[in-house]
């Protein structure tokens, strides 16, 4: 149980409308950030940064350091920290994974509040108190801080390309199945499950998938939904809300495969596949992924049968002492008759 003395960290600024990207400078100012590290991703639409830098002219807040971000490192993070002026009121990151991640982790090792500004929502990461790095040719996920500020602009998100639409849809279904593993930890390993932790990241699911649809409420609604579950593991200090057996299969296919597809691809079918194992939520999850075209996204490039076998044999040592689904029997050959005879599964894979 959480002693009532800790504080929890939360976002205190959360702008999610059309414009917003318009209006960082604004926040900012509000805030009293006159003086901040603007980190932004690189191969980023040039007005995309013009109008980001534009809006905190036009508030007077004044940009002391200004990256792009191509290398989402510890060492560059760590480089970024030993080089930022003094003074920085907070570290503002715009972009996609790479330059939040390392806004996250900078605005860490320096004690500054992080404004994380996603362009798209691919993940849950733009709010979550991780940072996934790479660390000595590695990739980790790192403590860091939870941002302060989320700035969505639902117009720019809208204009993201399809398959991060598809990838942040994938990344929310995970919690019905992640929910779920954490619960049958419970029952058989008796790993605590934090109640409050548990409610919110399924209501954060619920919502999105009672309209999941692709224009401006659409994205709304996911984006507010990725934030929420990004703050229900920081409320229970761990992962489990968001990641459970389709995330380590989505761990090992990184392992395994020549090309990694994008996480939430990955996960998202790992997700249905994970909830025929489980015998619970695939419906629901097969509504969502049906309706907002995911299947489009992954039958346009296909996976290999053979290396998904292979994630799932590993998957389950992936990570030390977390009990799923896959733990509690040999899913072998449930595994490769879904990928065979499922209708939607069927399409999705090649020989």
């Amino acid at each position: 149980m959480v002693s009532h003395r800790q504080q929890l960290a939360v976002p205190s600024l959360v702008r999610i409308k059309p414009g917003a990207l318009d209006r960082v400078g604004l926040y900012l100012a509000r805030d009293g950030h006159r003086r901040v590290a603007l980190l932004i991703s690189a191969g980023m639409l040039p007005e995309i940064g013009a109008r980001v830098r534009e809006s905190l002219a036009a508030h007077g807040v004044e940009v002391v350091r200004n990256d792009e971000v191509s290398d989402a490192s510890f060492e560059h993070a760590a480089s970024l920290f030993a080089g930022l002026p003094s003074p920085c009121a907070a570290v503002v990151g715009v972009g996609g994974g790479r330059a939040l991640d390392v806004a996250k982790y900078t605005a860490f090792l320096a004690d500054l509040p992080c404004v994380a500004v996603p362009t798209s929502l691919s993940n849950d990461g733009f709010c979550s108190p991780q940072a996934s790095l790479c660390h000595a040719g590695r990739r980790r996920s790192l403590p860091a801080a939870m941002p302060a500020g989320v700035v969505v602009d639902t117009a720019v998100c809208l204009g993201a390309p399809d398959a991060l639409w598809w990838s942040g849809v994938g990344d929310l279904c995970a919690k019905v199945t992640a929910v779920a593993d954490w619960k049958l930890a419970f029952h058989a390993r008796g790993t605590p499950v934090n109640d409050l932790a548990a409610l919110l990241s399924d209501a954060t699911v619920f919502q999105f998938m009672a309209r999941p649809s692709g224009d401006l409420e659409g994205v709304r609604l996911l984006a507010t939904s990725l934030m929420l579950n990004g703050i229900a593991m920081a409320v229970c200090g761990s992962s489990r809300p968001a990641s459970g057996s389709e995330h380590l299969i989505s761990h090992a296919l990184d392992a395994l495969s020549e090309r990694p597809r994008l996480h939430g691809l990955q996960v998202g079918v790992a997700t249905y596949l994970v909830s025929h194992l489980q015998r619970q939520g695939t419906e629901r999850i097969a509504a969502v992924l049906d309706a907002t075209g995911f299947w489009k996204g992954v039958e346009a490039d296909p996976f290999s049968r053979a290396t998904w076998r292979e994630a799932v044999r590993l998957a389950p040592s992936m990570k030390d002492d977390f009990y799923t689904v896959l733990s509690s029997r040999d899913c072998a050959d449930e595994v490769a008759d879904l990928l065979t005879h499922d209708p939607r599964l069927q399409r999705c894979f090649v020989d």
